[in-house]
Order: structure tokens, then sequence, then C-alpha cells
């Protein structure tokens, strides 16, 4: 250890309140803290950093989704991490389970459990300029609670109070703080605008928070929403096993679906014999996530790009896109499933499993708007969605109802939501944000007047067609390079100037005005009401 590494870490081991000190504290213990975590250790060398996470396991949204058919949406080979490849996926998208495996067997790899501090929230992160550290609120959560959503939580500490959740506070000091808070985080709570919800006497759940001890066999089933997450559901739900009474799904506007990658007929093969070949060919991993890249770098070109290229190559894949869905959907459901937007604007869903199981006799696809809550039903319309032509012929109607799954996605546009980050002269970062028109950040991980603080997947840095980890080691990488000299006494703190912030920000902004994510073209969780975009990278 370097001399002067050292007698930075015998300056501040203890502050004058005596509270705990960390080098480098990471919040979070899904891909993004996982990675920091493990390239601490392998590029700077060192142990001295821990890993808050509120949930009880490892793997992020990995960890606490689990519903039915919960899986990647990317190619396997390419969801894993450059300097830890997983070889062996079992199928082209793995489940959550298995996703939620890997990244705990990365951690027991590079030897990071230990520094994993579960059911633990970070609340409030506070700048000491005088000391130049930051000031950490930790919340010691009772064990399982964190795996709860916030609102839960809250209603859980108001009506039994606050020991039904929360051990204890507690205060810690730390040089550096990295932000590893996913963007899917917080689910939406159901709309407050549809009166009965609380009349309700079935069960009610959000996709994200999947209770398995709800018994859905026999059971009228309501599925608000269509994006990914519902793609998934829907399947599991059809498949007689299952024994689900009804299926009705409440879509609002209908997604674009990618065809197969890989044919169903096909699947079985490539599943039994990828796993051997990548795992004893030299190189073919590599050759293989190499393909993948530049097959999904193509992928943008053709959807998001405003170009002489896209004009002419989207209109060729809407194509593609609906005769899929037209040889695969009932013939009753083509009209709604024709999407009246342009593909890319919003999420599209890949594989035709969805459109395979509107087939099942128990399934029901409607865009009629759900309108009341009862104790046993619901009642959708009178009016639809979706298309707008046939909103004044569908006339209202009572289904029953035993069981409502909410796949109504999250709280995408609240950003490190419910972390409080208070930086220098007492500066909240979401009042910066709000006051500048919304969430951003230079290169997506720094903001000026929050020194030794770096977001990774922070404000716009999805790309919507390549993977999230690949967006995670670049954030990873970058900050690494500003967090060395930290570490070793060389330099005190790293602050990106407001200048350089605000400059990278409107030219993100304007950018994104030349692609599919523009504002106008669709509504989208990339876009807040106001119209700004911190999600996607363009």
């Amino acid at each position: 250890m370097p001399a002067s590494f050292a007698r930075i870490h015998k300056r501040h081991a203890y502050s004058k309140e005596g509270h705990t000190y960390y080098p480098v504290l990471v919040v979070g213990a899904g891909e993004s803290g996982i990675a920091m975590g493990c390239r601490l250790k392998e590029v700077l060398g060192t142990d001295q950093f821990r890993i808050f996470e509120r949930q009880s396991g490892i793997g992020g949204t990995w960890w606490i989704n689990r519903y039915p058919g919960v899986a990647c949406d990317i190619p396997a080979a390419f969801y894993s991490f450059s300097f830890c490849q997983k070889k062996d996926w079992s199928t082209l998208h793995p489940t959550g389970s298995e996703l939620a495996q890997y990244l705990a067997d990365v951690c027991e790899k590079y030897e990071i459990v230990d520094k994993i501090q579960f059911n633990t929230d970070v609340k409030e992160l506070r700048w000491i300029e005088e000391d130049e550290e930051w000031e950490v609120t930790l919340l010691h959560l009772v064990p399982g609670t964190g795996d709860l959503a916030q609102h839960e939580k809250d209603r859980i500490a108001n009506e039994e109070g606050q020991h039904a959740v929360y051990v204890k506070k507690e205060i810690v000091r730390a040089k550096v703080v990295v932000s590893g808070v996913g963007g899917l985080v917080e689910p939406n709570k159901t709309p407050k605008d549809i009166p009965g919800f609380e009349n309700f006497e079935g069960e009610i759940m959000h996709t994200a928070r999947w209770n398995d001890q709800i018994d859905l066999r026999n059971k009228d089933v309501i599925i608000v929403g269509s994006g990914c997450s519902a793609a998934q559901v829907v399947p599991e739900l059809a498949k007689p096993e299952a024994n689900v009474r009804s299926i009705t799904q409440l879509m609002r506007t209908p997604p674009w679906v990618q065809p197969d990658l890989i044919p169903p007929k096909f699947l079985a093969t490539y599943e039994k014999w990828s796993p051997r070949l990548m795992t004893r060919v030299p190189g073919l991993s590599n050759l293989m996530r190499g393909a993948l890249f530049l097959m999904l770098e193509k992928t943008f070109f053709d959807l998001f790009a405003d170009s002489a290229w896209s004009r002419r190559s989207r209109p060729k894949m809407e194509k593609a896109f609906l005769e899929h869905m037209q040889a695969t959907a009932p013939k009753e459901y083509h009209e709604v499933l024709t999407p009246n937007y342009s593909l890319g604007c919003k999420r599209r869903i890949i594989d035709g499993t969805w459109y395979r199981a509107l087939n099942a006799p128990n399934v029901e696809l409607t865009t009629q708007s759900l309108t009341h809550v009862h104790a046993k039903s619901v009642t959708i319309g009178p009016g639809s969605h979706y298309p707008s032509n046939k909103s004044e012929t569908e006339e209202a109607r009572e289904i029953p109802a035993d069981v409502i799954i909410m796949a109504n996605g999250f709280e995408t546009n609240r950003w490190l939501h419910p972390l409080k980050v208070i930086g220098r002269q007492g500066k909240d970062l979401e009042e910066i944000w709000a006051e500048r028109g919304g969430a951003q950040a230079y290169q997506g991980i720094a903001m000026d007047s929050f020194p030794n603080f770096f977001m990774i997947f922070g404000p716009n840095t999805a790309t919507g067609h390549t993977s999230v980890i690949f967006a995670t080691e670049n954030a990873v990488n970058y900050s690494l390079r500003f967090i060395k000299p930290i570490l070793s006494g060389r330099v005190s703190s790293y602050e990106v100037t407001e200048k350089a912030e605000r400059e990278w920000t409107r030219q993100v902004q304007d950018t994104l005005q030349k692609t599919a994510f523009r504002r106008g073209l669709c509504s989208s969780w990339y876009i807040t009401d106001d119209g700004w975009n911190s999600t996607a990278y363009p």
C-alpha cells in the first residue's frame, strides 16, 4: 500500500464524531454495484469499500423480479461482464433466476460477498465541505422489508410502527460514493384515478413484487399493462398446467414485437449445443459477443437514428414485424396489435411468445380501460384506448376478478428515488434537476456541486438496443480513472464544472431530437410529461 494511501486513511479513519469510515461506499448490489466492486479489486487493487443493499439478496432487479416468465431480452452471450464471461447459458434469453445466480457467482469469484451488507437502506448522502467527505445515513431494515417497494414500507411503518420496518439508523462517512441504483427500482403504484381498489376482496400485486403464495389456479386474473413484463407473464399463465380460469389483459397501446431471433423449432438445438461449443471452442464466445455487438449496433442505425438509411430500413423492419404478428396472433386482434407509431419510439418486445399465448382459449386482450374496481369484479369501458375509431362503440362491461396483476412499469423518471443527495452549499440534487429541466449528468456519471459522487447507469445512459452491462462497464471504467487518485491521496476531490455538465446535457437533448426518442413522436416511459428524456442516449 503506498504511503500516501495509508496517510489519507489514517487521517480519515475516524472523524470527529466517531463515525465508521469507508474510502469507497457503493449503493446497491445489482449489476452496477457488483461491477464497481469487482473492478475496484481487479483494477485498483483495493478492498477498502462496502456495498450497501436494501434487499435481502444479490442481483438487484434480477433478485427482486420473480414473476413467471421473467427473462433477459438481450441475448445472453452479450449480457455478462466482459471481465467475467459466462459461456454456458442455458438458453438464448436466460431466466431471471439464472441471471441472479450468475451475478452471485461473480461476487463469489471476485470475493466481494463479504463486502456486501444486505437489509440496509442508504437514505441520504450529504457532502461535508470542511472534511471533503460524504456523510451517509443508513437505515438498517427488518430482514426482508427491503424487498418491498418504498410506499409499502411507508404504509407498514405508519400502520404498525417504525419498528416493523426499521431496526436502527446509523451515520457513516465515505470519501467516495458510487451510486449503483438501477432504473427499474420503484414499481408504479395502482392508479389513483380509478376508484375501488380499496374495496377489492381479491389479491393485488405488481409483477416486480410477485407473491408466489397467491394461488392463481381456477382464478379470474386481470393483467394491467402490455410491456415487457406483461408479455412474459401472460404466456406462463396461459399454459394449461397453470390452470388459470381466465386472463384478461388490458392494453393501452400495442407494442412492437420483434420476431424470434432463433425460431422455436431451432431453439432446442441451440440450447443443447451452445453451452458445449462456447465452453470448449477457444475464442467462440468472444466471437459471438463481437457479432452480437455489431448486430445490435446496426439495429440502432436501423431503428433509432434519423438518417436516410433509417428512413429506408425502418419501414422494411416494420413490415417484417407486422407480418410476424399477423402470422402468429389471432386474426381478431390484428387491428389492435398494429401500432400507430414508429418502430423504436417505445421499447419493443423481443420474440413472439406473447403473440402465441393470445391464441389460448382462456386469454382475452382488450384496449378498454379499467374504470372501476369492485369487491369481486372490475368494470372496463365504456370506450377503448385504441384504436380511437372504436372509442365510442365499446360499451362498459363488468368482468369477474379474483386477482389483479399490475404490469404498469416503474417510476423510471424519478432517478435515485428514494435516495436523497445533498451536495455543496446544501444543494439538493433533485431540486437542481428540476431547475434544469430534468435528471441529467455529465457523461451520465457526474454532477457539478456533488464532488466524489459517481453514478453508474445514470441519466441518459440507456440505449434501447444493446446490453445495459456494456453501458455499466463504460461508466465504471471511466469513474475508476478519477477514484484512483482520490484513494491514493494525490487528489482530495473531483467535481465536474457546471459549464461542462450543462453543455453535455444540451448536446444530448438536442441530438435526441434527431432520433426516434424525440419529443412528440409517441408517449413513452423514456420521456416525462414535460417532454424531458433522461433515459435514452442518442
